[in-house]
């Protein structure tokens, strides 16, 4: 993935220096706050999709010469510091014969994610595309020979799936030139970085903006090195695919459609940002084979709860083998959160951040209009005594049900602290169970 907290400093620091926030903004297009809401209102509406963590790395799986590297599967050769001719060799063994990106479509659907987004080249430099401008690519340099990312994208295009490509702009370990954040180890790697973006990154972007189709997104990752003007040259090129969204980490004062907080939960969302949290499954984003460290069902579904409750979309990771195959834990807990979405999805997809500041029981998601709307109770913590209290809650109640049971219809009793709700003695789901609250009326909160 990526060292983004290691760079955040510097980038806020980059985005603070106002000639070059000037110099980003008049690069981006005239857009009224209409059409950015136009444009923007699918991704808003998706709150969940699939991020995929694909490349060479997966070979090696987080051992080198006999011994575990620490870290992040896909950054084995920064950590383990590979030299280039090395880690090349392992490109001999990358053979994704068991890809079928039909069934990682069918996959990501089924849990109900609502968008892809896959590494076309990570920090390794590593191309999973025919780029013509390198042989340090899935086409020429491994035994498979394809381009992995057309198949997906055509999958995707079939199946209506939005498909956004990850490119690392500026760190590139194998190409000379390219950033390290750490800094080189190999001669090989040494050169001149404006050469990399002009010669590597520029024409990779724009093979990656042309060749595949409609494109959703485009996710830049680490700026490390990346001064305005070399952000300047790249930026300019996603005009190639009308509509797309870019997110906040290509540096240089581009600011782009989103932000994304990596592997934590922001406490209170991100005022007057789209954004969206990318996590892991377990503690890597590329194959490594003995991180066993997976996290629960629960806390991954509680974890897109409280990312909805707060405005945000859920970016979760799977890192395929060498071989093309998802490791059997991640389908599992995708299974199981299909399972629970299919009956809890529409307190998702579509929602807006949560009216009250704290809920001792749970999070809350929303779906307003002009004379009332609903509200979505996602309760954790089932009352022993049978009692819901929406604190603060003043509109009157028409109607809550269960979505779990949607003939049923919920007792509804207003106080003085708000809306109490009596519910069955067992909780519906032992994760999260979803009360919908129908408004009789304009929200209205006390806080």
């Amino acid at each position: 993935m990526s060292r983004w907290f290691q760079w955040s400093v510097v980038y806020g620091l980059l985005i603070a220096v106002l000639p070059c926030v000037a110099h980003a903004q008049e690069a981006k297009p005239a857009e009224t706050p209409e059409q950015r809401d136009a444009r923007m209102s699918w991704w808003r509406d998706a709150r969940f999709g699939m991020f995929i963590h694909w490349g060479v790395y997966s070979v090696p799986a987080g051992t080198y010469n006999g011994k575990q590297i620490d870290g992040i599967g896909e950054w084995i050769m920064h950590n383990g510091k590979i030299p280039v001719s090395e880690y090349r060799a392992y490109a001999k063994q990358f053979n994704p014969v068991k890809y079928d990106p039909e069934a990682w479509v069918k996959m990501a659907q089924d849990a109900g994610m609502k968008y892809i987004v896959i590494t076309s080249k990570h920090h390794d430099g590593f191309a999973l595309f025919d780029s013509k401008v390198t042989e340090w690519d899935v086409v020429d340099a491994t035994p498979y020979g394809k381009d992995l990312l057309k198949p997906l994208a055509d999958a995707c295009h079939k199946h209506g799936m939005p498909l956004g490509f990850y490119y690392s702009q500026a760190q590139d370990w194998n190409h000379p030139g390219g950033a390290a954040a750490q800094g080189h180890w190999d001669p090989a790697q040494d050169g001149s970085m404006d050469e990399y973006i002009k010669n590597i990154a520029v024409p990779q972007v724009e093979e990656i903006l042309s060749n595949y189709g409609k494109l959703a997104i485009l996710w830049w990752d680490t700026p490390k090195d990346m001064t305005p003007e070399r952000a300047s040259v790249l930026f300019p090129l996603t005009s190639m695919q009308p509509g797309i969204i870019t997110n906040n980490r290509l540096g240089g004062g581009y600011e782009g459609d989103t932000d994304t907080p990596e592997q934590h939960i922001p406490d209170t969302g991100i005022e007057g940002r789209d954004w969206e949290v990318c996590m892991t499954m377990n503690d890597t984003w590329g194959f490594k084979s003995y991180d066993d460290n997976w996290k629960s069902t629960e806390t991954l579904i509680r974890n897109l709860v409280d990312i909805a409750s707060k405005g945000g979309n859920y970016l979760l990771n799977v890192g395929p083998t060498s071989e093309g195959l998802i490791p059997d834990p991640s389908i599992q807990r995708l299974k199981e959160i299909g399972a629970w979405m299919k009956v809890n999805g529409e307190a998702i997809y579509g929602t807006t951040a949560s009216p009250f500041t704290n809920l001792p029981w749970g999070r809350c998601t929303k779906k307003l209009t002009a004379d009332g709307g609903r509200l979505y109770l996602h309760v954790f913590t089932w009352p022993a005594d049978g009692k819901l209290l929406v604190p603060g809650l003043k509109t009157a109640v028409s109607k809550a049900t269960l979505l779990a049971a949607p003939g049923t219809t919920l007792t509804v009793e207003t106080t003085p602290q708000g809306a109490l709700i009596s519910l069955p003695s067992a909780a519906p789901d032992g994760i999260s169970s979803t009360i919908a609250v129908d408004l009789a009326g304009p929200l209205q909160v006390a806080q």
